[in-house]
């Protein structure tokens, strides 16, 4: 089987079918059998060997939930025997320093690891870091095969395995559904969307291919260092001025480097039948290619579903279900606006998900939970509970088809503005609770023509069941655009102005 494979495993259940692969002699033919209790065989299928890469695959009969289950490989006298598999719903997690960010780095770690005991359905697996400059056929290594959940691989290390976002989604989805959870954390500290990209989309994009050997003088920041352990690698854009009471490997690194990342690190897994992708990364493209992201982002999310769909044969579905958490914070009373335009980026300009450039897509919004105070630096907030519970919502809507629940913040459909009186009546698509009346979150584009924009406050003067009006009394002139939250700290910790009855924050716009 291919490395990564190993007893304890969760392959995806029905519909789908699970897909099996691995190596062996050129030419031969592998039989691979599922067994049940007591050695009673399920199922039983054959794969030839093909060149030039040695490599088999079959794809099982779609199975319903649950287990033990036996499954074993035999070519002539060689056999593999993989046991404890259960069949349930498979996530793959990935992304940069907040996905990898383990269990013991969130708030309240002692009582999570302290749990763990109580999931051994939720399967977890973790990829080691790799780079490369072509498409691999395997993973290089892995930290993590998979396992059943412990204190010890949940909070092995800072930023190592296992992912806090990723198993905190897997536990509550098991929760929710009942069915065993297979979790797949493939993630890395500080890289950006386009080590993670195909060529394919680079080029949709026109962003430079750089397939040469990684090395200062063709990465994508100048000052970022090579070929060291991540925990030992600092990227300039990222680092905050450190206290000595800060660890100074709050800053991982990872490559820069265009599609090194999915080369080694996605592209070995396109096989897998997945039931859905959980994605945190942006902070790096708040620095690197910010205005380019509104374009990566939804190419990285229809070309990962489109070779995810191939590479299993047309088991993972083409709409794979694809949720992402939208960036949190970083500097206070910083003028920047670099996050708050990547926020909007994520959303393809749209503010929203899904929507028509990004279908069967959900955003967990934490721009209201930013932890000035975290030992891991503020861009590394340690509430990671918020984070995955406000996925949660958009999977059980997105990928299960809950239709009656409310999985996002209320959204803004129309404005009114009235002239005379000077203000504008902002109506919204869900009831209104507000925590913070006197933020200054909304602020109008006032101008003298049609080109210029000086942005202004303007203050809330009335909320209503679903209206906000706002005075305009410092836009004596043309008003020609409206944005809420747009900085790269909007709120305090939970108390952003304006909230649905759920507890959802509305997210920024433009």
């Amino acid at each position: 089987f291919a490395s990564y494979y190993g007893d304890h495993m969760v392959l995806q259940k029905k519909p789908s079918g699970a897909v099996v692969w691995g190596h062996g002699e050129l030419g031969a033919v592998v039989t691979v059998t599922l067994s049940g209790a007591g050695g009673l065989i399920i199922m039983e299928k054959t794969a030839q060997v093909k060149g030039p890469s040695g490599t088999w695959t079959t794809v099982l009969d779609p199975m319903d939930q649950g287990g033990p289950y036996t499954l074993t490989a035999e070519q002539g006298l060689e056999n593999v025997t993989l046991r404890d598999i259960y069949f349930g719903d498979v996530w793959l997690c990935s992304g940069q320093s907040n996905m990898a960010m383990t269990v013991l780095q969130v708030a309240n770690a002692s009582q999570e690891l302290a749990l763990a005991s109580r999931y051994p359905y939720v399967r977890v697996f973790a990829a080691a870091p790799a780079r490369s400059n072509i498409e691999l056929e395997d993973l290089e290594r892995i930290d993590l095969p998979w396992s059943i959940p412990t204190a010890e691989n949940l909070g092995h290390g800072n930023f190592t395995y296992f992912s806090a976002v990723c198993w905190l989604l897997g536990r509550s989805l098991y929760e929710a559904l009942g069915s065993p959870i297979g979790l797949v954390e493939v993630a890395w500290g500080g890289t950006p969307i386009e080590a993670w990209s195909s060529r394919r989309v680079l080029q949709a994009c026109g962003l430079p291919e750089d397939t040469g050997r990684e090395g200062p003088q063709n990465s994508l920041w100048h000052g970022a260092c090579f070929n060291l352990k991540p925990a030992l690698c600092f990227v300039p854009p990222l680092s905050l001025a450190l206290s000595s009471s800060t660890s100074p490997h709050q800053h991982l690194s990872g490559p820069q480097t265009p599609s090194v990342l999915w080369n080694a690190m996605i592209h070995p897994l396109l096989n897998m039948t997945l039931r859905g992708v959980a994605w945190y990364q942006g902070e790096a493209n708040a620095f690197l290619h910010t205005d380019h992201y509104n374009c990566t982002f939804p190419a990285l999310i229809a070309d990962w579903r489109r070779m995810f769909h191939a590479g299993s044969a047309g088991q993972t579905e083409p709409l794979l279900p694809f949720g992402f958490v939208q960036l949190s914070t970083y500097r206070r009373q910083n003028a920047d606006d670099s996050f708050a335009w990547l926020r909007w980026h994520q959303t393809a300009d749209l503010g929203v998900v899904p929507n028509a450039r990004m279908p069967s897509t959900f955003m967990a919004v934490a721009m209201d939970l930013g932890d000035e105070h975290s030992p891991y630096g503020s861009i590394h907030p340690r509430d990671k509970q918020n984070v995955a519970h406000r996925l949660l919502l958009g999977a059980r809507a997105v990928a299960y088809g809950d239709k009656d629940l409310v999985f996002q913040g209320p959204y803004p459909t129309r404005a009114i503005l009235e002239v005379t009186r000077g203000l504008l009546n902002v109506t919204y698509s869900q009831e209104l609770i507000c925590r913070q009346r006197d933020a200054q979150a909304f602020e109008a584009c006032c101008s003298s023509q049609a080109s210029l924009c000086r942005w202004l406050p303007a203050p809330v003067v009335a909320v209503g069941s679903r209206t906000v009006t706002l005075a305009l009394s410092g836009c004596r002139m043309l008003v020609l655009g409206l944005r809420y939250a747009w900085a790269e700290w909007p709120c305090e910790y939970q108390a952003c102005p304006l909230y649905n009855p759920q507890g959802l924050p509305a997210p920024p716009f433009l």
